[in-house]
This record gives C-alpha cells, sequence and structure tokens, in this order.
C-alpha cells in the first residue's frame, strides 16, 4: 500500500456531549455540545446555566437544575453558524466545535459528526470516532445506543446500515471486501469478544509500521444485518457493573474496526480503507463510585489507561517532546494511527452539567482543549496498478533527463564563468544564478574604464596588461581558494587540539578517580576479607559440633539398638505367654463344659429326689436324714469355697483387664510421640537441604565473581598498558586516546558492575551469616530435640519394665487360675463321688424302710421336716448352680475381649518396634549425608584455596594470598606494586626492574614486599 504524493491537515472535530448527572433530573435527553461561533454578542440566560457569549468567547456558569426548555429556540441556529469558545466565569477559555441542543435525534447528531467520515473511509482515507468523558455521562448512548431501535440506535448502527447504502449507490465495477472486528481492553489485557477463549493479544507492527491487533478474530459481512449480528454478540461478552453513578457500567474500552477494501475490476486501482469506532470506559472517582473488590481493580485500570492517553495527547499538542509515550498502554498503542498520524478523527467529549462533578468535567474540558490542538495527516491508501507504477516511471525519468540537461547547462555557464568569459543574462540559468555572480558580472564595467585609458598607449602594451590582469585575477583566485582551505584547516587543528586537551584532562580526571577507586576497593577487599574468614571459622565450628552431635546420634542409635533387641526378646515372650494363654483358655473351657455337665446332672438327680420325698413315696429314717444333711453340708462347704474362688478369679481378671487398657493407652502415646518425632526429623532433613542448595548457589555467585574480576583486572592491565604507550608519538598519542576513552567507559562500567557485585557480595555474606545463626538456632533445637527423644526413651525403657512385670503378674495369674480349675475339678468329682454314694446309700435304705413299714406317725413328722430341710438346702444348691453359670457366663464373653486387647496390645509392640528400626535406620543415613556434606564441603574449600591462581579473581584477593603465603606486608604501596605484578598476569614483565620497591622511608624491612625479576615473570 502506498499513499498519495498529495496529502492535507485535517483538525479533529472536537464534539462535546453534555448529559444530566442523577441530581438533574429534568434533564431527559442527553445534548451533544459542538460550538462554532461568529461574532455574537448576546446574553442569554440558560435557567441555571449562564452564558454570555461574545467575539469567540462564551463563558457560563453550571448549576445543578436544568431547564433546557427556557433557551432562546432561535439562538442554537445562530450560535451554530461559527465559532465560538467557552469558558469559565474567571477567565479559562475551552475552545469547541458545535452545540446541538436537547431535541436534537441521534441522526441528526450522526449526520453532523459521523457521515462525512463514512464517505471519507470509503474515499480510502482511515477515520476514527471515540467518546471520552466520566462515569455515566453518555458514551455508550452516544457510540451504541439502543441497538435495534431506528430512533434511538447511536453511531456504529448507523455506519453500518450507510456504509452498505454508499456501497449499493456506487459503481457497480467496484467490488468491496469489507472485515470487522471487535475486541475490548480489560484490566490492560486485549480480549477478542467474537472468541472469548483469547484473553492476552498482543499488538504488533505491520510493513508500514502500523500498528495491529494480532489473532483478533475477523470476520467478513456482507449486509448491515451481519455486522448487527457481530455487534449483539459481541457486546454480549463485554464485561459490565453495577456502580454508584451507572447501573451498566462499562469495565473495558471496546474498539469495533471496520476494514473496508475496494478493487475496480477493470482498472485494478485499489483502495482500503480502516474505521475505529471507540467506546472508552469512563474515568472513575472511588468516593463517587462506591467501587470495591473487583470492580475497583477495573477502576484502577481504567484510571491508568485514561492516563496513558492524556499524556500521549498532552505531547501531541506540545509540539516540543521527540517522544510520544505510545507504548505507556496498549490502547495508546492500538490508536497510534488515529492520534497524530494518517487518521481523520471526531472526538466526543461527554461531561456533566452539576457541581457535584464539577472536578471531573473540568479534566474532560481540558482534554478536549489538548486533543483539539493536534494535527493529523490523513492520505489516501492507494495501491498502484502497473500501468500507474509505469507512467510513474516514465514522469520521473522524463524529470530526471530534464534535472541533467540542466545540470550540464550550469557547469558549462559556470566553466565560462570560471574562464572570464561573460555571459549573457539571456543565456543564464536562472535568475537566482545572476544574483549569485554579481561581483563577477562588475569585470566588464572595470574592462571598459580601462579601456578607455589604454587608448592612449600602444596596442602591444595593452594586450600585455589585460593578459597580466588576467594571471592575476587567476592568481587572485587561486590564492583565495588556498585562503580558504588553509583557514578551514586550521580551525579544524584547533578544534581537534581543544579536543584533545579535553581528553587529556578527562584522561588524567579518570585516572585519579580510578586510582582512588582502586585504594577504596582495597579497603572493602579487607572488610569483605574479614568477613569471609568469620565465616570461614564459623563454619569449621559448625562442622566441629556437626561431629559430635553425629557421635552422639551414633551413641544413641546403638542404646535404641540395645533398646529394639531388648523390646525383640519381650515380644517373644510375650508371643509364648499368648500362645500358653490360648491353650489355657482351651482347657478352661473343657472344664467349665464339663462342671456344667457334672452340676446339670446333680441338679436334676436332686430335683427327682425332690419330687420323691415331696409325693411321700419315701420315708427316711433319722439315721439316714442326718447322714444326708451331713453330705449337704459338706457340699454346701464346697459350693461356697468354689464360689469364693471364682469370685476372686473374677476379680483378678478385671484387674488384669484394666492393666491391659492401661498398658495399652500408654502404647498409643508413645507411638504419637514416635510420629511427632519422625516428623521433626524429616522437618530438619529439609532445612538442611533447602541449607545445602543455598550453599551451593552461593558458591556459583561467588565463582561469577572471580571470573568477572579476572576479566576487569585483564582490561585494567591492557588499559594501563595503553596509556604507558602514549607518548611515543602524538599520531599514537591521539588513537591511543580515543582507545582509552573507549577502555575508560568500559571500565567504569565494569567498576560499576563490580561495585554492585561487592555490594551483592556483602549481601550474601551478610544472608549467610543469618542463614548460620539460624542454622546454629535449627541445631540448638535439634539438640533439644534429642534430649526430649532420649528422655522418652527412658520413659519407653521403664514402661517395658511395667509391662514386663505386668506379663509376669499375667502369668503368675493363669497359674493361680490354673490351679484354681484343678481344684474346682476336684471338688466337683468329690462332689459327683458322693452323689452316687448318697444315692445308692438312699435306694438301699429306701428299700428297707419299705420292708420293715413301721408305722410311726411321731417319725412321719419327723421327716417331713427333714424333707423340708432338704428341699431348701436343695432351693440353695440351684441358686449357687445358677450364680456359677451366670458368672461362667460372664468369664466366656470377657474371654474374647480379653484376647482381642492382647493381640492388639502385640501388633501395636511390633509396630512400635518397626518404627524404632526404621528411626534408627534413619538417623543413621542422615548421619552418614550430612558426614559426606560436611566433608564435601570441607573438600572444595581446601580444593579452592590449594588450586587458586595468584590473580584470583575477587577484590580482596591480594590480602588473602597474603594470609596463605604467611607474608608480613603492611605497606599500601607494596600491595599494589604486588598487585600489579603478581596477581595482574598479563602486565609487561619489561618495566619490572630487577628489584622492584615502594622506596617508601621504613626502619624496618620486612614490613615491605620485594618482587624480584622472576617473580614478577612469572
Amino acid at each position: 500500500m502506498n499513499s498519495l504524493d498529495q496529502s492535507h491537515t485535517l483538525e479533529n472535530n472536537l464534539i462535546f456531549h453534555l448529559r444530566s448527572c442523577q441530581e438533574c433530573a429534568q434533564i431527559q435527553i442527553s445534548q451533544f455540545i459542538i460550538i462554532p461561533l461568529k461574532n455574537i454578542k448576546s446574553l442569554i440566560y440558560y435557567s441555571g446555566l449562564e452564558v454570555l457569549i461574545t467575539n469567540k468567547t462564551l463563558k457560563f456558569t453550571v448549576c445543578t437544575n436544568i431547564k433546557i426548555d427556557k433557551l432562546h429556540p432561535g439562538l442554537w441556529e445562530r450560535i451554530c453558524a461559527g465559532y465560538m469558545a467557552l469558558s469559565e466565569r474567571h477567565g479559562k477559555s475551552y475552545a469547541f466545535d458545535r452545540v446541538f441542543p436537547t431535541n436534537t435525534t441521534q441522526e441528526q447528531v450522526y449526520n453532523t459528526c459521523a457521515k462525512q467520515i463514512v464517505k471519507d473511509v470509503l474515499g480510502g482515507y482511515n477515520g476514527t470516532i471515540f467518546a471520552y468523558g466520566q462515569t455515566s455521562s453518555g458514551k455508550t448512548h452516544t457510540m451504541e445506543g439502543k441497538l435495534h431501535d431506528p430512533h434511538q440506535m447511536g453511531i456504529i448502527p448507523r455506519i453500518a446500515e450507510d456504509i452498505f447504502n454508499h456501497i449499493f449507490a456506487m459503481d457497480e465495477n467496484l467490488e468491496f471486501h469489507i472485515k470487522v472486528s471487535y475486541f475490548e481492553i480489560y484490566m490492560d489485557k486485549i480480549r477478542d469478544l467474537l472468541d472469548v477463549t483469547k484473553t492476552n493479544l498482543s499488538v504488533h507492527e505491520d510493513k508500514n509500521r502500523v500498528p495491529f491487533v494480532k489473532g483478533c478474530t475477523e470476520r467478513f459481512v456482507s449486509s448491515p444485518d451481519e455486522v448487527m449480528d457481530v455487534i449483539d454478540e459481541g457486546k454480549a461478552n463485554r464485561h459490565v457493573a453495577v456502580t454508584n453513578m451507572n447501573e451498566h457500567s462499562s469495565r473495558s474500552h471496546s474498539i469495533f474496526l471496520i476494514n473496508i477494501k475496494q478493487e475496480h475490476v477493470e482498472t485494478e486501482q485499489k483502495l482500503s480503507g480502516k474505521l475505529y469506532l471507540v467506546d472508552l470506559a469512563g474515568s472513575e472517582k472511588v468516593s463517587k463510585t462506591g467501587a470495591a473488590g473487583a470492580v475497583l481493580d477495573e477502576a484502577k485500570n481504567i484510571n491508568k489507561s485514561l492516563s496513558a492517553l492524556g499524556n500521549v495527547i498532552s505531547a501531541l499538542a506540545e509540539g516540543t517532546k521527540s517522544h510520544v509515550p505510545y507504548r505507556d498502554s496498549k490502547m495508546t498503542r492500538i490508536l497510534q494511527d488515529s492520534l497524530g498520524g494518517n487518521c481523520r478523527t471526531t472526538m466526543f467529549i461527554c461531561c456533566s452539567p452539576s457541581n457535584y462533578n464539577e472536578a471531573e468535567t473540568k479534566s474532560t474540558l481540558m482534554f478536549g482543549q489538548r486533543a483539539k490542538t493536534i494535527r493529523n495527516t490523513a492520505s489516501i491508501n492507494l495501491e498502484l496498478t502497473a500501468e500507474q507504477w509505469k507512467r510513474k516511471y516514465e514522469k520521473e525519468k522524463e524529470k530526471n533527463k530534464t534535472l541533467k540537461d540542466t545540470i550540464q547547462k550550469l557547469e558549462s555557464e559556470l566553466n565560462r564563468w570560471r574562464n572570464g568569459e561573460d555571459v549573457p543574462e539571456t543565456e543564464q540559468t536562472t535568475s537566482d544564478m545572476v544574483t549569485r555572480f554579481e561581483s563577477v558580472e562588475e569585470r566588464p564595467i572595470l574592462d571598459n574604464d580601462t579601456t578607455s585609458i589604454v587608448v592612449r598607449i600602444s596596442e602591444e602594451e595593452r594586450q600585455k596588461y589585460e593578459e597580466e590582469i588576467r594571471k592575476l585575477y587567476k592568481q587572485l583566485d587561486d590564492k583565495d581558494d588556498e585562503i580558504n582551505l588553509q583557514c578551514q584547516l586550521v580551525e579544524k587543528l584547533k578544534q581537534q587540539m581543544l579536543d584533545q586537551d579535553e581528553l587529556l584532562a578527562s584522561s588524567r580526571g579518570d585516572g585519579d578517580k580510578v586510582q582512588a577507586e582502586l585504594g577504596r576497593l582495597q579497603v572493602e577487599s579487607d572488610c569483605a576479607k574479614a568477613e569471609v574468614k568469620e565465616v570461614l571459622q564459623a563454619l569449621e565450628e559448625l562442622a566441629i559440633n556437626y561431629d559430635q552431635k553425629s557421635q552422639e546420634v551414633e551413641e544413641k542409635g546403638l542404646q535404641n539398638q540395645l533398646l529394639a533387641d531388648q523390646l525383640a526378646q519381650k515380644m517373644a515372650s510375650l508371643m509364648e505367654l499368648e500362645a500358653e494363654l490360648s491353650r489355657m483358655q482351651e482347657v478352661s473351657g473343657q472344664q467349665r463344659k464339663r462342671i456344667a455337665d457334672v452340676l446339670n446332672g446333680l441338679m436334676r438327680d436332686l430335683s427327682e429326689f425332690s419330687n420323691i420325698v415331696g409325693n411321700g413315696e419315701i420315708k427316711l429314717p433319722v439315721e439316714i436324714s442326718g447322714a444326708i444333711e451331713e453330705e449337704f453340708t459338706v457340699a454346701r462347704l464346697y459350693i461356697s469355697k468354689i464360689k469364693s474362688e471364682v469370685k476372686s478369679m473374677v476379680k483378678r481378671c478385671r484387674q488384669l483387664e484394666n492393666m491391659q487398657l492401661e498398658c495399652h493407652r500408654k502404647m498409643e502415646e508413645t507411638g504419637r510421640e514416635l510420629s511427632s518425632c519422625q516428623l521433626l526429623i524429616s522437618q530438619h532433613e529439609a532445612k538442611i537441604r533447602s541449607l545445602t542448595e543455598y550453599m551451593q548457589s552461593v558458591e556459583q555467585k561467588k565463582r561469577q565473581l572471580e571470573e568477572s574480576h579476572d576479566s576487569l583486572s585483564e582490561e585494567l592491565a591492557k588499559l594501563q598498558e595503553q596509556e604507558a604507550e602514549k607518548g611515543e608519538t602524538e599520531d599514537g598519542n591521539k588513537s591511543l586516546r580515543q582507545q582509552g576513552e573507549s577502555h575508560r567507559g568500559l571500565h567504569h562500567k565494569q567498576l560499576a558492575r563490580l561495585r554492585d557485585e561487592i555490594n551483592e557480595k556483602q549481601r550474601i555474606i551478610d544472608e549467610l551469616t543469618d542463614r548460620n545463626s539460624k542454622l546454629e538456632l535449627e541445631l540448638a533445637q535439634v539438640r533439644a530435640d534429642f534430649e526430649r527423644l532420649k528422655s522418652q526413651d527412658s520413659t519407653k525403657s521403664e514402661r517395658l519394665e511395667e509391662l514386663s512385670f505386668l506379663h509376669e503378674r499375667h502369668e503368675q495369674t493363669k497359674q493361680d487360675l490354673k490351679g484354681l480349675e484343678e481344684t474346682v475339678a476336684r471338688e466337683l468329682q468329690t462332689l459327683h463321688n458322693l452323689r452316687k454314694l448318697f444315692v445308692q446309700d438312699l435306694t438301699s435304705r429306701v428299700k428297707k424302710s419299705s420292708e420293715m413299714e413301721p408305722d410311726d406317725s411321731g417319725g412321719s413328722c419327723t421327716q417331713k421336716q427333714k424333707i423340708s430341710f432338704l428341699e431348701n438346702n436343695l432351693d440353695q444348691l440351684t441358686k449357687v448352680h445358677k450364680q456359677l453359670v451366670r458368672d461362667n457366663a460372664d468369664l466366656r464373653c470377657e474371654l474374647p475381649k480379653l484376647e482381642k486387647r492382647l493381640r492388639s496390645t502385640a501388633e501395636r509392640v511390633k509396630a512400635l518396634e518397626t518404627a524404632l528400626r526404621d528411626a534408627k535406620e534413619g538417623a543413621m543415613l542422615d548421619r552418614r549425608r550430612y558426614q559426606q556434606e560436611v566433608d564435601r564441603i570441607k573438600d572444595a574449600m581446601r580444593a579452592k584455596i590449594a588450586t587458586r591462581r595468584p590473580h584470583a579473581a575477587q577484590i580482596g584477593i591480594v590480602l588473602r594470598l597474603l594470609i596463605d603465603w604467611e607474608l608480613n606486608v603492611k605497606c599500601l604501596k607494596c600491595y599494589l606494586f604486588l598487585y600489579l605484578y603478581v596477581i595482574l598476569p598479563t602486565y609487561p614483565a619489561k618495566h619490572v626492574k630487577s628489584d622492584v620497591h615502594c622506596g617508601s622511608e621504613v626502619d624496618d624491612s620486612n614490613r615491605h614486599f620485594i618482587i624480584q625479576q622472576e617473580t614478577a615473570a612469572s
């Protein structure tokens, strides 16, 4: 694309849009103010708005209650006829272009302000229309309005219809390609409104250095309906919010771009134009809008981008700044061509007439006044055809030929003048050449005077004199040229001498500064060396403390191993006890079952006997009754004894259960403490790893500083060598000064960088010192934790002993239970035998008594008493049997619980043993890893000290070398010589004498450093 040669300057249209705020409820329609005026003198009362119109001046006072209908209806026609400036009551003037009253429709605003830009865009120009003002001032109403309302729709939908109306009325041989894009600038990020997935687009430049948004969606449209569909889709994706001043406040700057390309089918001529339709978000004052949270962040970005727009317009309005800050905001970057570029721009300034918004209104007016002064240079974007390029080439070729002929004529005329010939005025090329050679034209006059005098002499003398005059004129011209050349040469030499003097003075000053800087750096190196020494000592102390702690950890590991072995033994014995307990439980169950069977049989026999006695079938004698009573007494004694033993066993079982619960609780507490200890150990491991990484990064930075110091030292040596060789020749001096200047600047930069690196190194050393102190605190914490773990270990040992004691008691209880079961079995067997004997004896006696059949009523009473006594005893035996059955059932119910708790206790002990073993292994691994890390650090430090070169790159390395070589050098000049002849390997050995000494008058010769020829050469 190329622009036509002819271009014209177009002033931006400045359009003011006056809208009421919330207080001005009487204003229903927005007012567009575009004010041109010519020499109108009148005084108008605009209700609360006092307007004074003078020559190109309109002064007004704003009030809050405005009645537009009181304005004289015929005034607007006179106001719109010329130019007018709007000013405050006390003197500040604001320039506008036009004013519309309140009854102006959207169509009239469009026809006045935007219709011409559509024609310009179709004619190949670029155009921009945008609205500026505070929030809720009517910008979106101006640009968009109600999109589908024919009367209330704004500029954008009307432009869409007007473009296609113009296209339909144009030549049929024109082919149009129309593309539209719709995007917004939200939170200083470009967001495509037609593709919401594109949220952060970038701004680039095309081959003509025109900014464009890369990756933005472009859609081809062929009718106004398609354009409106695109606008609806983009508007649905735009960010809006509710504030105290606007129910639908735009939270972003939207840009609707229409790109029109046209091509003539027959002539193949191509034109293109772009139209930017910009709806800016309004400037906000947080105290008025009540923005908070995300809305507040949006307001900050909106005000920031509008401030960048104001800076750009201010820079363009002043016209004196060489830099215009287009790149401060993406919005100004996109609109770069619209502000001071190849574009025709119309701006709507929207403001409020309320004194509540007085500050915002003044700021908006100032913005519009500055924008009014910007000048855009708009040109047609025309792409020439091949035939047009050919005609242009022929035209330029003919013009070039004409210029060459003119140059040849001028050269021939100049040669004639140089040869002393006269050139008539008719043969001169231009009148400018006549004025340039007026001094030469005076020569014919002198020749005529001479001729009148030479008439009196001979012809030979006249010719001779003329020849001499020509020679003298020629010599005079040559001398004049030579004098001019010499004067120019003298001026150049003087200027060069002044420059060289300035360079020499600056070089000397720079040399002094370098020496002073070198001294200061040496002092700083002393301080840095002392600090590094302290850090190394602290590291050594830390390593020693670490070794001690490692030994202590190893000892504790051995102790933990012994405790683990003891715990394993206890666990083995516990497993054996569990197996034995299970066996005893089986035996006890069998015994209980057998006892229950015996008791059941006994109860059956007793019930049968009771039935027989109760029915009177058996009449026992007194002897038999006494024997039975004795046997029952013995049985009661056995049963009471068994009952007491069972109660003692139940009590013992409950005691064991309580002891088991206590052991389980203690083991859970031990497990929690062990898990907390493991977590603490893992935290300390992470801290040690981070400290190790930090030390590695510090070492890497230190190596980089050493390398940079090496390069700086080499450059300094080269610079000193070049300065030493300056005085050999003058030409060499000039070249060396130039080189010295370049090297000096480089050296200054390197010194500045070196100072920054030294400061950074000092900061790193401080941080390392802080880290070291933190590490010492953490080490103290680890020690305290270790002591706490040690105390916990001793506590666990005591608890293990308690568990062992409880296990022994449990074993004793098992033995007692076993003996009790055996005793019960024996007693039951005895009772069973007595029962058999009793039944047999009773049977035999019954038989005998039945045979005897005595008739004794008194004995019958005695027998009845005995029978009742036996029944009572039988009832008691029945109750005792039931109690024994219940106790047996309770014991059977408690037995699974006890077994389960015992198993859980065993599992917990196993888990604690495993955790203790893992903790021990982890501690051993950590110890080995820490020992390896400390050894590696020590080896690295030793290797660095051993392999460090004499000119190691670090400020203060001279003092470090003196310490390593154990030299007692205390003279500053000796330090300097040592730095020049030992540290800098590039310093030429030819400048070193046989014995180099600083020459200071010091009595003690040991305080000086003498460098031999060989030492310096090496």
